[in-house]
């Protein structure tokens, strides 16, 4: 992985024409902006996003139904009618 500044990546075609995962930086405040993927790895990165993003909604499923447990029903409300 490599490592460039916005200046950097506006200056240099180079950059576009990397086989290497670039790392984004803001180089006034050294923060991390983001990530430039090249084309060759855009199929794995895709299906890693879709598993990071099922992950995630998994997990806020999992979150949801719990909470739903430790809700219980009291007297003169409706349930949902699972049992």
């Amino acid at each position: 992985m490599i490592q460039a500044t916005m200046a950097d990546m506006r200056k240099s075609v180079d950059f576009f024409q990397t086989d290497q995962v670039i790392n984004i930086i803001n180089g006034r405040k050294k923060k991390e902006i983001g990530y430039f993927v090249p084309s060759k790895f855009k199929v794995d990165f895709l299906k890693f996003l879709t598993e990071l993003n099922n992950k995630k909604r998994l997990e806020n499923a999992k979150r949801a139904a719990q909470a739903q447990i430790l809700d219980s029903i009291g007297d003169g409300t409706a349930g949902d009618g699972i049992e």
